[in-house]
């Protein structure tokens, strides 16, 4: 359908590995989206079709890259504690198993996780299609309240830190916090989203997101701070096989991908959010007390699933929406607008979205599974030496020379407005830890936004 030509397998394998090679370079540069190269290679697409590539081709290396990222993204997440929007929740656990000395088993879980996603949603994509192709509709309709009972659950699930000898009525006062938090984060989405016009990069690749300064402050800056005010250090890296049960690495892995399927069918929701879906049904050393299987001695076994399950959610979140594409005709994330422009221009389609044929889809999931394949190596390669460098620098001085970055980095992309809203995140990312709740509840500063204009 939307072939000029014949295809080749040779050639499609080397759109593979241009996208692969974008993937790990937007997921190892902090502040680097699929976005931007997709944008890119939507506007250069009219002259690469001078020279005889096919839109197809350029679509393939729009996936692959987008792909390839959800697998090396976690990688500055862990190992800098700057996450792009999909890893902001993986920070905190990853970040812990570093500095315990387990920071390449955070990237091999992660990998794991992404991995087996592939795998899962190879395994559920019919019925989910099926199931969706019927119930959209009427989830569009309710977005709005099942948002809202999502947010309920996080703030009933909440219990805060345990303490032998208090009262039952406590965990009251740890809900109340949660609440706190949530409020914070989202009215300050709320400025930021409305505001966002005030953003003047100085350096134009692609479109500014108003994400970055807030996510990079929520999740990023605010762990570095506490990393340097509790005198942190980078330990030496063990290097041990992962002590994670095949029980709670499947059932990260499924959770993960069940919760970045579904959000991929609906609007305005991000993997951001499906994370928060998964780490309702994960309890971590953050939320128990004290019951759960103790891996390393200091993060739970609960807190390494949570990272399989993150992980599962934004590579299943990126497949899932090239099946919505498909199935209902809708574009969820800037990686398939792009594919979509792309495609829908190579052939005449003058509608906004186009859809897929059985055809094409099929060939794209040939390009997920070998993009999947190549970037399940090279992250346990790169997670397992990147230590080496990072052993030769002072941690208290990286930390400091991270936040600079950051800093610097919203400053580029999103102009003075940017870092004003990264200074005010930070200290909001910063009061969970101090009040014993989730962090996943600064997850407001999307949700709060996103109920609110569905309402």
């Amino acid at each position: 359908m939307f072939l000029t030509g014949e295809i080749s397998i040779f050639i499609i394998i080397l759109s593979v590995l241009a996208g692969y090679f974008l993937g790990v370079f937007s997921g190892l540069v902090p502040g680097i989206h699929t976005n931007n190269f997709a944008l890119v290679l939507v506007a250069l697409s009219p002259l690469m079709g001078e020279y005889g590539i096919q839109p197809f081709y350029i679509a393939v290396i729009i996936l692959s890259n987008s792909i390839a990222h959800t697998f090396h993204d976690v990688i500055p997440a862990v190992f800098l504690g700057a996450p792009d929007s999909d890893m902001a929740l993986a920070v905190l656990p990853g970040h812990r198993l570093l500095l315990d000395g387990f920071g390449a088993e955070a990237i091999r879980l992660s990998a794991l996780g992404s991995a087996g996603s592939v795998v899962f949603s190879m395994v559920i994509v019919l019925p989910l299609a099926a199931i969706f192709s019927v119930a959209y509709p009427v989830l569009q309709e309710h977005i709005a309240w099942i948002l809202v009972f999502i947010v309920f659950l996080m703030v009933a699930t909440e219990k805060g830190e345990y303490i032998i000898g208090q009262g039952s009525l406590v965990h009251y006062k740890y809900k109340a916090y949660a609440v706190v938090l949530f409020l914070l984060s989202g009215i300050l989405g709320l400025f930021a989203f409305e505001m966002e016009s005030l953003m003047n990069p100085v350096i134009n690749f692609g479109a500014p997101s108003i994400l970055l300064p807030l996510l990079s402050g929520l999740f990023g800056a605010s762990q570095l701070v506490i990393s340097l005010l509790t005198h942190s250090t980078i330990p030496p890296q063990t290097f041990t096989k992962m002590t994670l049960s095949g029980k709670r690495i499947v059932r990260g892995i499924v959770t993960g991908s069940a919760a970045g399927s579904i959000v991929a069918w609906l609007p305005g929701i991000s993997s951001a959010i499906a994370a928060v879906l998964a780490r309702l049904v994960i309890r971590t050393d953050f939320d128990t007390e004290g019951e759960d299987e103790v891996d390393s001695g200091v993060v739970d076994a609960g807190s390494k699933e949570f990272i399989v399950s993150v992980s599962g959610v934004n590579t299943s979140n990126a497949i899932f929406g090239l099946v919505a594409l498909s199935v209902i005709g809708k574009t969820r994330s800037g990686a398939m607008v792009a594919i979509n422009d792309v495609l829908g221009v190579a052939n005449g389609v003058t509608a906004s979205v186009i859809t897929l044929d059985t055809s094409m889809l099929l060939l794209f999931f040939g390009v997920i599974l070998l993009t999947a394949f190549l970037s399940y190596f090279s992250t346990i390669m790169i997670g397992n030496n990147v230590h080496r460098v990072l052993s030769r620098i002072d941690y208290s001085k990286l930390c400091i020379g991270v936040i600079i970055g950051l800093a610097l980095m919203v400053v580029l992309f999103t102009g003075f407005f940017g870092l004003l809203i990264f200074i005010i995140a930070t200290p909001i990312g910063m009061l969970a830890p101090f009040l014993k709740v989730r962090k996943s509840n600064a997850m407001g500063v999307i949700l709060l936004p996103v109920i609110l204009y569905f309402i």
